[in-house]
């Protein structure tokens, strides 16, 4: 084995796009998906935008039997890993009995199953409730179904770390990669927060945007930041050993995960530094590239100044001053949060295929002293082959993750 993890699969649903080629055409074309969202009302809450994914009916991706006992959230991942799968041309039935293995990451697990169920215990009583509350609910029900649905009898297990979740199960999916423990990783996260005890949820982290306008409430490293806008989705990758992926006839190999590394920060009132600049440097000494070979970077991009200045100032003092073309693509979905990583890796994927790099929308009044260079207004196109994606949690939680190009 080369030791080199790959990907060659990947299944998306963001707010903007179902599938690779819609996602990646919408982003391209700076289509966002950031609106008044149609399943639920916003009337009694502050923020008045989300990043809802429209049209997305399981019916014909998700069996029949299994919508019943399943949250928006896990029909989400059992419609992206199928896709996923087609994608990658990967059968698990013709694995090994234990060489195929899920590892997702959820930070909000399964909040409109459970609301559902709890208002039946309210007002009908305890025998109207759903014997799948036991675990539709569950942060862990995603990697659960998709092991059983796919006999993924290996390894499996769910990561827990907010936003930053998403880059963190791809990691703890190509250790098992690397060490033989897999031949073929189902990994990455998806989240469906967007119901009355979702948001409600979200409300005391103080952190919501609540700009009427759907232009205007989500502008990342803008003067004009006023906090973040929660979405739904993100992505579902299929995650190999190149020589694995190769010998069995795959047919692309999308990139490399090439570095990871991750840090948290020390608690409020330490006085003590943030320390995601120790996190990309991690992550770019486990890939064995400098800085400057980098040739984009993807933000966490959380849309909360404080954070914004940050984070701009780490990726700055590790790539100088505008010294790398940053890019935005969140700008177009929201805050995915364990689902938010795994579709940035998609869209760096995209971009060393395409050699093009998307352009953030609704941005443009960036403080001088951030010292990013913002892709903006139109795609620039450019040779690409190192990204690096940040992704941070709340809570002190930072990841930054390699994606390099591979060489037919």
């Amino acid at each position: 084995m080369s030791g080199r993890i790959v990907v060659t699969g990947a299944g998306v649903l963001a707010p903007n796009g179902l599938g690779v080629a819609d996602y990646w055409r919408a982003t391209l074309a700076g289509r966002g998906g950031v609106a008044a969202p149609e399943r639920l009302d916003l009337s009694p809450y502050p923020l008045k935008a989300a990043g809802e994914i429209p049209g997305f009916e399981p019916a014909g991706v998700v069996p029949g039997r299994l919508i019943p006992q399943t949250d928006r959230t896990t029909r989400f991942a059992l419609a992206g890993a199928s896709w996923a799968l087609e994608d990658a041309a990967a059968d698990p039935s013709a694995a090994g009995r234990y060489d195929v293995g899920v590892v997702t990451a959820n930070g909000c697990g399964g909040f409109e199953f459970g609301q559902r169920e709890l208002q039946k215990l309210w007002s009908q009583g305890p025998q109207r409730v759903s014997a799948y509350q036991s675990f539709a609910w569950f942060y862990a029900v995603n990697t659960g179904q998709l092991s059983i649905r796919h006999g993924a009898r290996g390894h499996g297990s769910v990561v827990v770390t907010e936003q930053a979740g998403g880059l963190d199960a791809l990691a703890a999916a190509r250790r098992k990669l690397r060490d033989g423990t897999l031949r073929l990783a189902v990994t990455g996260g998806v989240e469906a927060p967007l119901c009355p005890w979702g948001i409600t949820a979200q409300l005391p982290n103080g952190l919501l945007s609540e700009v009427p306008d759907p232009h205007r409430a989500y502008l990342p490293f803008d003067r004009g930041a006023a906090g973040y806008v929660p979405g739904e989705g993100g992505a579902i990758l299929v995650m190999e050993a190149e020589d694995a992926a190769r010998e069995r006839g795959a047919p692309h190999v999308y990139g490399e995960i090439a570095g990871y590394a991750a840090s948290f920060d020390p608690p409020p009132g330490s006085e003590r530094p943030p320390v995601l600049t120790k996190a990309i440097a991690g992550a770019l000494d486990d890939a064995g590239v400098r800085a400057d070979q980098v040739d984009v970077v993807v933000p966490d991009a959380m849309g909360v100044p404080a954070m914004d200045r940050a984070e701009a100032a780490a990726i700055a003092e590790v790539f100088g001053p505008r010294g790398v073309p940053v890019a935005v693509p969140k700008t177009m979905t929201g805050r995915l949060y364990s689902g938010g990583g795994p579709l940035d890796v998609v869209a760096a994927l995209l971009m060393i295929r395409d050699g093009v790099v998307p352009a953030a929308v609704n941005i443009g009044d960036i403080p001088a002293e951030y010292e990013l260079d913002v892709v903006l207004e139109r795609s620039r196109a450019l040779p690409v082959r190192t990204v690096l994606v940040i992704a941070r949690g709340l809570g002190g939680f930072n990841s930054a993750l390699v994606v390099r190009g591979v060489r037919p």
